[in-house]
């Protein structure tokens, strides 16, 4: 004999107000964070165009006094 379950109990999950609220937030959190991503990888790359290599150099420093 087959046992009879009613629809509302035979789902794995309810849709509703809940599950539609965190995928909002999940995805405004995911473009919060490409967003951020976004600025510093070009923060990065501009300080990375001013000094290439990484390498810190200074030039000599004269004294050219002239008397």
């Amino acid at each position: 004999m087959e046992k009879t379950i009613p629809a509302t109990k035979a789902r794995q999950g309810r849709k509703g107000l809940e599950v539609l609220s965190v995928l909002v937030v999940s995805l405004i959190f995911t473009f919060v964070v490409w967003a951020a991503l976004g600025i510093w990888g070009e923060m990065i790359d501009g300080s990375a165009a001013d000094n290439p290599g990484g390498v810190t150099t200074s030039a000599p420093q004269t004294n050219t006094k002239s008397d």
